[in-house]
């Protein structure tokens, strides 16, 4: 049990209670320039506001400066360059003050109100109605704030918050290296924002109310933290009669008023109901825990791709003497428990849920807006995606940010595991010796100046998503550990207190992790690969960083780059690039001879269309390569990176305005649960299940289809797939280099199941004995036919027909379109897309998006290598 002493002002933990709702619209703002009242003055009624400016919270001053069109917008060209940095500037420039009026009258009897921000950047004073909230200057990105307003509020019901929000301090020097000068990383804040290798630095570096404000009201118990632990023991499968699950539920009781409070503290899950009576003294918080419950037959929860997510909605609440509801918390629980192990083998780590090995295919994900604009759809699309890559993790990397709740609530719905980085990298904090950074190694090896506000953030940003079931791994830092005295706190004592169900690694490529016996720092390698280094090199067991490139297509290029600059980027045989400024700007990566063998790019246009292909075979490779080691050489890789904050042409499955390219679909195919792939170094086809149970009477084909469409069937047999494995079945070596020797060929791998149901198809351009395309470049166009229904609200069925004696319709890009002005429409989530049809065969696919009210019915847009692009009416 837990006794603290509040004081009317002071700070206290941060709930979201069922009673409260969000102050996000009606603010204005001013920098502190132009103001020269104080904030007693400021936040009260009689404050003329006529010259304010209008502000965006939640936001950054320079989201609001952008929607009020004082700057250009930094993610188009070159923009960013010409908006003021705060390290020119001076902090002063980006420090503003920011109100908001609302209605909210003192509440009767014993009932109270709460103020609650869930994040400001960097530090900030608070005034509600002419006094001050909180007694010194509040510091610190990532702990959450909370101040009980109840004999503050205004009689009238009439009030005014004013906010000074202070930026970081110091800002950095953006001088290009790694969070600029790495100053940035004094502070308990992102590091990202002086710059990195994949983004240029956010001029105002992310000063703002940037996260939830809200208002809540309670009775005289604010029910705060609550936490729910469900234990699953044994090993579970999907299906079938599952034994009991333990639950563990506990939660904070806070009583600011005068008097004792005597009630109930309970949950009800699934219509049962566990319950304590407690008394909750004067002007303290009590931390209760309620009695196990054996939750019987419960419907467990999954990563994606080997079972359900399913999440059941607990009630906790406390009930007052009198029978009055004080306080409640809706909890969504998802029945799992995570556990890790060692592989004597690999020498990594392996992941289990609910007792059964789960091979990690992971992605690395740095934050879903450089400009903190944070939303639950843009969050649910952006995680969606991540499902459709036939992922099962999500690495958030540790310059970033603890991500918000509504991130991992998508998750949790798309059974997206998540390893979550701390804020602390080694580039910033001393690794590395670095010419680029102000301070040295010694010193950096201290960042953050302030470890009690670190350890207190910590703390509190666990208590805000530990109820979460897609929450398995806790990491000290990316690269690195915080300092030792950090490490140790929150090893030791934070986390085992306040959870202590998870996996807790001590930096992200840490030997406990997966042990480095090759040499260099545990990550990469990054960029353009041969295809035979996926298979044949062997690299860290358990990768948390290895990638490739990312430019998306054409239209997707044309959103951020000029008309002027759309200029490919050019080969020399020296091995190095011609390439435009503004490419170089949003950091291009080279693609360098990978394009060649496809014929020389003539435009920006054809460059893009040609990077897809390498986009596809790229990340296919990637993923099939490592699962043809699984438990052999691995036990799972995250890939560096899988989404972009910013427009930059890196490391990206889709574009910053979600628009997926082809290395979403080539990993798609790759990851697939069940999936059939060739070697290109061995010839052997192999066949690969990643799930719990074993896969009988499958019928493996192999076919080519030579560039006129001739289909060769080179053999087909039964196999049966062990659970959570990768074996070979089939030398087709010899058999494939001379059937592609003078052209190339298609190589067609598929699986059926015993009712000749086919299961995965995937399908190989191969080169000429040269490595070169050649045949592709002669292709005749294909004769695909292409139709379109409605089959649901927001749901397009496409067929792609493609008839007998016809060339292989190659390569084809769906995407839905205004019919107007034929842009696509975005998000749309495809099943697949970049799909190729054989002769004599067809393709379903369904597009998914949300209609907006008045809007016309979209029209399909397909083209591909050899199809001149069409637009098929929706019927």
């Amino acid at each position: 049990m837990l006794f603290t002493i509040l004081t009317v002002f002071g700070y206290i933990p941060f709930s979201n209670a069922q009673s409260s709702y969000e102050l996000n619209t009606g603010w204005k703002c001013a920098p502190i320039s132009e103001i020269k009242a104080d904030g007693k003055t400021i936040s009260a009624a009689n404050f003329s506001l006529n010259a304010w400016q209008p502000a965006t919270v939640p936001g950054t001053v320079l989201t609001t400066m952008l929607n009020n069109k004082k700057v250009p917008d930094p993610f188009y060209g070159m923009n960013n360059e010409k908006i003021k940095d705060i390290y020119t500037t001076g902090r002063d420039f980006y420090t503003y003050w920011f109100v908001k009026d609302f209605k909210e009258t003192a509440p009767s009897a014993d009932g109270q109100v709460y103020l609650n921000l869930r994040g400001v950047n960097y530090s900030c004073d608070i005034f509600l109605n002419g006094k001050k909230l909180n007694p010194q200057t509040h510091y610190g990105m990532f702990l959450r704030q909370s101040y009980n307003i109840t004999s503050a509020l205004s009689k009238s019901g009439q009030n005014r918050l004013a906010v000074l929000v202070y930026p970081p301090d110091p800002v950095g020097n953006p001088n290009g290296g790694q969070g600029g000068d790495g100053r940035i990383a004094k502070g308990v804040g992102l590091q990202y924002t002086a710059g990195w290798d994949w983004i240029q630095p956010m001029r105002d570096r992310n000063t703002g109310i940037w996260d939830k404000v809200t208002i809540e009201k309670t009775g005289a118990i604010n029910l705060i933290n609550p936490h729910v632990v469900t234990v699953v023991p044994g090993v579970r499968h999907v299906d079938g009669v599952q034994q009991p699950a333990i639950i563990k539920a506990s939660a904070e009781l806070q009583n600011p008023t005068a008097k004792p409070v005597k009630g109930v503290l309970e949950y009800i899950l699934d219509g049962n109901k566990v319950s304590k009576m407690v008394t909750i003294q004067p002007n303290t918080t009590l931390e209760v825990a309620l009695n196990d419950f054996a939750f019987k037959n419960p419907k467990l929860w999954w990563p994606n791709g080997y079972g359900p997510q399913n999440l059941y909605d607990l009630k906790m609440q406390f009930v007052t003497d009198g029978g009055k509801v004080s306080d409640q918390e809706n909890i969504s629980v998802g029945v799992r428990e995570i556990t890790t192990n060692w592989n004597s083998e690999t020498h990594s780590r392996y992941v289990m849920v609910n007792g059964q090995k789960v091979f990690i295919k992971g992605g690395n994900w740095i934050i879903s807006d450089a400009m903190l604009r944070f939303s639950d759809a843009r969050y649910d699309a952006e995680v969606r995606f991540h499902r459709d890559m036939n992922l099962n993790l999500i690495r958030v990397w540790g310059g970033a940010l603890v991500e918000r709740p509504e991130f991992y609530k998508a998750c949790d719905k798309y059974g997206m595991l998540v390893f979550q980085d701390f804020w602390i990298s080694g580039d910033a904090d001393g690794k590395w010796l670095d010419p680029m950074k102000a301070e040295d190694q010694w010193t950096r090896r201290k960042y953050p100046d302030d470890h009690k506000l670190y350890l207190k953030s910590v703390a509190d940003q666990v208590k805000m998503v530990r109820n979460h079931p897609s929450l398995a791994i806790w990491c000290g830092g990316n690269e690195t550990t915080p300092p030792e005295d950090i490490l140790l706190a929150v090893r030791d004592t934070i986390i085992p207190k306040l959870d202590g169900t998870r996996w807790f690694v001590e930096y992200s490529n840490s030997d406990l992790m997966s042990l480095n016996t090759l040499g260099g720092n545990g990550d990469g390698p990054y960029g353009i690969q041969p295809l035979s280094t996926f298979w044949e090199t062997r690299t860290y067991p358990f990768n948390s960083e290895v990638g490739s490139v990312g430019v998306s297509d054409y239209e997707s290029l044309q959103r951020f780059i000029p008309k002027e600059n759309l200029i490919a980027p050019q080969y020399e045989a020296n091995g190095k690039s011609r390439v435009d400024s503004v490419w170089d700007y949003h950091k291009y990566i080279g693609y360098d001879a990978s394009i060649e063998p496809y014929g020389k790019a003539k435009d920006a246009k054809d460059f893009a269309d040609k990077a897809q292909l390498v986009n596809y075979d790229q990340y296919r490779a990637l993923m099939e390569g490592f699962s043809s080691h699984m438990w052999s050489w691995y036990t799972g890789t995250i890939i560096w990176k899988t989404q972009n904050p910013w427009t930059a042409m890196r490391g990206q499955m889709y574009d910053y305005y979600l628009d997926p390219n082809a290395c979403l679909y080539g990993l798609h195919s790759g990851s697939e649960l069940l999936h059939a792939m060739y070697n290109p170094i061995s010839g052997m086809v192999s066949l690969v299940n990643n799930g719990f149970e074993t896969k009988r009477d499958l019928m493996l084909t192999a076919r080519t289809i030579n560039m006129d469409g001739k289909d060769s069937l080179l053999t087909q047999l039964f196999v049966e797939a062990q659970p959570s494995s990768s074996k070979a079945f089939l030398p087709l070596k010899s058999s494939i280099d001379n059937l592609a020797k003078d052209k190339g060929v298609f190589l067609c791998l598929q699986i059926w199941d015993k009712n000749k149901q086919k299961l995965s198809e995937n399908i190989y351009w191969i080169p000429d004995e040269h490595g070169i395309y050649s045949g592709l470049k002669e292709m005749k166009v294909a004769k695909l036919s292409t139709t379109a229904r409605q089959i649901a609200p927001g749901k397009i069925e496409v067929t792609l027909a493609n008839p007998g004696k016809a060339p292989l319709a190659f390569f084809n890009r769906l995407s839905l379109v205004d019919p107007s002005t034929h842009k696509r429409i975005l998000p749309v989530f495809y099943s697949d897309n970049y799909v190729s049809v054989l002769p004599e065969s067809e393709r379903k696919i369904v597009l998914d998006y949300q209609p907006q009210q008045g809007q016309q019915m979209p029209q399909v847009s397909i083209s591909g290598w050899n199809l001149p692009e069409q637009f098929i009416a929706v019927k």
